[in-house]
């Protein structure tokens, strides 16, 4: 356990310095009085396509993760028995 710690240090510290420049980025885009992407995405009527795809996306990754849960309670059942 004590040396996993150092990895663990070591990681969290990479981890934060990557994460640091993207932070800093997301913050100035914020701040900006440019258009958002949202904005231009709806006036052109395209907002609705990227919704659509984000649907179906995440109702894909729903049915996957429905349909893993019951392979994986069978087979449990399985290794009981």
């Amino acid at each position: 356990m004590k040396n996993s710690l150092p990895k663990l240090r070591a990681a969290l510290l990479l981890l934060a310095a990557l994460l640091l420049p993207v932070l800093q980025v997301a913050a100035q885009a914020t701040t900006s009085n440019e258009p958002e992407m949202a904005d231009a995405l709806r006036q052109s009527g395209k907002i609705y396509v990227v919704v659509a795809v984000i649907t179906v996306v995440l109702a894909g990754l729903l049915l996957f993760l429905i349909s893993l849960d019951r392979k994986l309670s069978r087979l449990e059942k399985e290794v009981k028995e």
